[in-house]
């Protein structure tokens, strides 16, 4: 994690815990390009009901590292823009609830537009991580103990009765906890990772940034697709992009190899396809060097 990044989420956990928030919204990164705007004020207006203003602006800071970045044209600033936004703003149960009672607005006056039912499955321990560390880590290590980690559960968000409702707002409440959760711990650190990725494939292998900004769209939804998402993404950087930038491993196109790489990713929770691709990428590399040489 870079130094502006640990600054930027170390100011956002102060404001909230101390509860000096302004409501204003922030701006804009100065200087940011036109075709970017539209995209980046979305997501600030996203983040604001998602978590609050001081999120929005741990959003504005991140940003702010690319804006006027040399080779970062406006495409690729706006891939981060929108994508970062998705990540900052991950499906938890909390987020569903809150999504379930915009439905009540959007369907005011509209009878066309109706609040179903909608039950979601998640894993015992997704659940429980949405919790404050302070007791999620406790009950964590207790499932996992009895073999309940990953047990499925089916919970249903409802806006079609009172009831439901009440719910709703109950769980949508939940919100000014998340920021203490081991669920957002991880999200932070994953985005702070994917973002320093992108910085070092800027400075050591500038072709291959566009691909690596991508890859945060591995990593979407919940329960089984996201773990399975999550656990591709850390094999595909930790087996060709990391090395690479460390001068450990000599790929001469690194965003060919993860494109590759990302071609054999199955969902297999094993990932037996993906290590075998990752490993025939690295045998590749001696012998396209010697050839070189030769």
């Amino acid at each position: 994690m870079s130094d502006d990044g640990v600054l930027s989420s170390l100011r956002y956990l102060f404001a909230d815990l101390i509860g000096e928030e302004d409501d204003t919204p922030p701006f804009l990164p100065e200087g940011l390009p036109e075709a970017v705007a539209p995209v980046a004020s979305d997501a600030i207006h996203t983040l604001i009901d998602y978590q609050s203003t001081a999120y929005a602006q741990l959003y504005v800071d991140r940003l702010r590292r690319f804006v006027g970045r040399r080779g970062v044209d406006d495409a690729m600033l706006g891939e981060i823009a929108r994508l970062m936004a998705a990540r900052m703003s991950y499906e938890d149960p909390i987020r569903i609830a809150q999504l379930k009672l915009a439905e009540i607005t959007d369907a005011a006056g509209n009878p066309q537009l109706q609040s179903t039912r909608d039950v979601r499955k998640f894993r015992l321990d997704e659940l429980i991580s949405a919790l404050p560390a302070i007791v999620a880590e406790y009950v964590l290590d207790a499932l996992e103990w009895v073999g309940w980690l990953h047990k499925p559960v089916s919970i249903s968000f409802s806006a079609a009765s009172r009831l439901g409702i009440r719910r709703l707002k109950l769980e949508a409440s939940l919100k000014r906890w998340r920021r203490y959760s081991v669920r957002y711990t991880k999200e932070r650190v994953w985005v702070e990772r994917w973002l320093h990725m992108i910085d070092r494939s800027l400075t050591k292998q500038p072709a291959a940034a566009s691909t690596i900004v991508q890859t945060a769209g591995m990593i979407e939804g919940y329960g089984d697709p996201y773990r399975q998402g999550i656990a591709d993404w850390n094999a595909i950087i930790d087996g060709l992009a990391k090395p690479t930038f460390d001068g450990v491993l000599p790929l001469p196109d690194l965003a060919g190899a993860i494109t590759e790489a990302r071609a054999a990713a199955l969902p297999d929770p094993r990932q037996a396809a993906l290590k075998r691709k990752i490993a025939e990428i690295r045998a590749r590399v001696p012998a396209a060097t010697n050839a070189a040489a030769g």
